[in-house]
C-alpha cells in the first residue's frame, strides 16, 4: 500500500506520468468506440505504428538537412507531432478508402503497412545521434519523465477532441452506423467521415506522441471491446470503455511502480487479462 499512496501524492516524482497515463486511458477508448462501430479495428492497429513513423521521419529529415534540435525540446515536439499528423491523417483515409471500395485483401495491407512503419521508425530514429533525448525509449513504451509542457499539450488536445465527439455525438454515431439513411435526412456524410478521421487522427498522434504507439494501439482497441461484450446501449457502450481504460490505465502504473516493470507493456497486459476475464465472464453468464 505504500507504492499506492506514493502514487497519489501530489508531490510524487512520476506524477506527470501518472496523469498522461490516466489521460490516455479515459480518451482514447472513447474513440476507439467509434472505430469499432465502423469496423476499422484493423486500421486501428497499424495506425499508431504509422505515426510513430511520421514521428521518426519528422525528426530525422531535419537532421539531414544538417538542424541541430539539442536545445530546442518543446520545438522538435511539435515537429514531431506534426510529422506523426500528417501520416496519421493520410494513413487513415488512404487505409479506409481501399476498405469501403473493397479492393484486395484488408488484412494484407494493413499487415503490411504494419510491419514495414515499425522496421522504418527504428531505422530511422537508430541514424540520428538526437533519438538519444527518449524517442526510442518512448516508442518501445517506456513512459519514464513527462514535463508539464507535454502533459498540459496532451490533456487539452484530448479535451477538445473528446468535447467535439461529445458535441456532434448523434451525427457520428448516425453517420457510423447507417450511412445511407444519414444521406437520406440531408447529413453531409463526407464531411461528418473526414471529421472523424481527423479526430481519430489527432487522438493517434497525440497519444503515441505522450505515451508511444504500444500504449497507444491497446487503449484504442481493448477497453472498446471489452465494453462491446457487456453493454446494452449505446450509452453504455461508451461510458463503460473509458471506465475501463482509465482504472486499467492507473492499476497499470500502479503495478509497473511497485514491481520496477516498463508502464506501456504492463498496462497492455493488464488490459488483456481483463480482456480475457471479460470473454470469459460473458460465456459463462450467456449460458
Amino acid at each position: 500500500m505504500e507504492s499506492l499512496e506514493e502514487i497519489l501524492s501530489p508531490d510524487f516524482l512520476l506524477r506527470n506520468s501518472v496523469y498522461t497515463n490516466l489521460i490516455i486511458g479515459f480518451a482514447c477508448p472513447l474513440v476507439g468506440v467509434f472505430l469499432v462501430l465502423r469496423r476499422l479495428v484493423f486500421i486501428g492497429v497499424a495506425l499508431p505504428q504509422i505515426s510513430s513513423t511520421g514521428i521518426a521521419v519528422a525528426l530525422t529529415v531535419p537532421f539531414w538537412l544538417g538542424a541541430n534540435p539539442a536545445h530546442a525540446e518543446h520545438s522538435e515536439h511539435l515537429i514531431a507531432f506534426g510529422g506523426s499528423m500528417f501520416f496519421s491523417l493520410a494513413a487513415i483515409l488512404l487505409l479506409a478508402f481501399f476498405e469501403r471500395r473493397g479492393r484486395g485483401l484488408p488484412e494484407g495491407r494493413l499487415g503490411a503497412a504494419y510491419v514495414v512503419a515499425s522496421a522504418l521508425s527504428i531505422l530511422l530514429l537508430s541514424k540520428n545521434r538526437y533519438a538519444e533525448v527518449g524517442w526510442l525509449d518512448l516508442l518501445k513504451g517506456e513512459i519514464i519523465t513527462i514535463d508539464n509542457y507535454d502533459l498540459i499539450t496532451t490533456g487539452i488536445t484530448l479535451v477538445v477532441v473528446l468535447a467535439i465527439l461529445i458535441l456532434f455525438n448523434k451525427e457520428f454515431l448516425l453517420v457510423s452506423f447507417d450511412r445511407a439513411m444519414a444521406a437520406t435526412l440531408g447529413k453531409n456524410v463526407l464531411f461528418w467521415d473526414i471529421l472523424i478521421y481527423l479526430l481519430i487522427g489527432v487522438t493517434v498522434s497525440i497519444a503515441v506522441l505522450s505515451v508511444g504507439p504500444l500504449i497507444a494501439f491497446a487503449f484504442l482497441l481493448i477497453p472498446a471491446l471489452i465494453a462491446h461484450l457487456f453493454a446494452r446501449t449505446m450509452r453504455q457502450f461508451m461510458i463503460i470503455a473509458p471506465l475501463i481504460g482509465g482504472v486499467c490505465a492507473f492499476f497499470g502504473f500502479w503495478l509497473a511502480y511497485k514491481w520496477d516493470w516498463p508502464v506501456g507493456p504492463t498496462d497492455v497486459v493488464m488490459l488483456g487479462t481483463v480482456c480475457f476475464a471479460g470473454f470469459i465472464t460473458k460465456k459463462i453468464f450467456s449460458r
